[in-house]
């Protein structure tokens, strides 16, 4: 680049120049060849300095602690051979161990969590208990296409005080998203039972049936309760 600029400025110098002013140019000609020369420095700092730059290394990413485990065990393998590789199974298995006891901690602590509640919960498992007795006697009616009988038991709409009252015992027990999808479950599925019964549509009435005993059952074992209440 500055050979090509050098070449250019000379030529705006014709060589037929006088002797008079050949000093002069030739002096001229001499700081030019300085300033270019100079200039030639600056530009191959520059790009040195460019070059180190683009090569140098990319920030090494932070390490998790079982992913500098993982490179330490890596160097001792390169550094030892197979010799070591039943050493590292162990320490990768302890590694897994460590996280599976701590799972396990946090869900026994949950499980005595729930366990404190429920047995503090005597009057919601008494609410719970009637929920048992009275789907009991309505699939037995059901079950004999004696919906007159069903329909007493249901009590003619959700707003019955054991309808009532086993909310509030699925309100206070129940903490799972799964949980609270049983829930759900059986409270729609239950309007469907009465409006079935209502109608005096036996068929639509066993499916209503099943699907509300059903949801209540998969409830009572997701919370822990089933074993505490009876008839299930």
């Amino acid at each position: 680049m500055a050979t090509a600029f050098l070449s250019t400025a000379n030529s705006f110098f014709p060589s037929s120049i006088s002797p008079s002013t050949s000093s002069s140019c030739s002096s001229s000609s001499s700081s030019l060849g300085t300033a270019l020369v100079y200039l030639n420095n600056q530009n191959v700092q520059r790009r040195t300095l460019c070059k180190a730059f683009n090569e140098s290394p990319p920030p090494t990413p932070a390490l998790t602690k079982r992913g500098f485990s993982l490179c330490f065990i890596t160097s001792l393998v390169l550094a030892a051979g197979n010799g070591c590789s039943n050493a590292i199974a162990a320490i990768l298995e302890a590694d897994d161990d460590e996280e599976l006891l701590e799972k396990v901690k946090k869900d026994r602590k949950k499980r005595l969590e729930r366990q404190g509640v429920i047995s503090s919960s005597s009057q919601e498992k008494g609410y719970l208990q009637d929920v048992v007795y009275k789907l009991s006697e309505i699939g037995q009616a059901i079950d004999n296409s004696d919906l007159s009988t069903a329909s007493s038991v249901l009590g003619g709409s959700t707003d019955t005080e054991w309808v009532k009252n086993a909310n509030v015992a699925f309100n206070k027990l129940s903490s799972s998203p799964e949980e609270k999808t049983q829930v759900e479950t059986f409270n729609s599925s239950l309007a469907s039972l009465i409006s079935s019964v209502t109608k005096n549509d036996v068929e639509s009435s066993k499916v209503a049936f099943v699907t509300s005993a059903t949801a209540f059952e998969k409830w009572t074992t997701l919370t822990g309760l089933v074993g505490q209440l009876k008839g299930l």
